[in-house]
């Protein structure tokens, strides 16, 4: 779990992970909310829904760079 959580913090993965959330998080936004935006309708609810939007794809770029981090480590050393 350490080791999970050390290359989960990582500058580089930490970069990618909110590079790809502000694009992704800010298509779904639009696509999810842009109508009841344009109308003014922002409420708290609606605030910690887009937020939750933003971060599903940090997390799943998050769980996807480590995965695959680890995976390439643990071939590297079995070499």
């Amino acid at each position: 779990m350490n080791e999970w959580v050390q290359v989960a913090s990582s500058k580089s993965v930490v970069k990618r992970a909110l590079a790809y959330a502000m694009v992704v998080g800010a298509v779904l936004i639009a696509i999810n909310h842009g109508d009841a935006l344009i109308r003014g309708e922002l409420n708290a609810t609606r605030v910690i829904k887009m937020g939750l939007t933003i971060t599903v794809p940090y997390l799943v770029s998050t769980f996807s760079s480590v995965g695959a981090t680890l995976q390439h480590q643990r071939s590297s050393q079995n070499l």
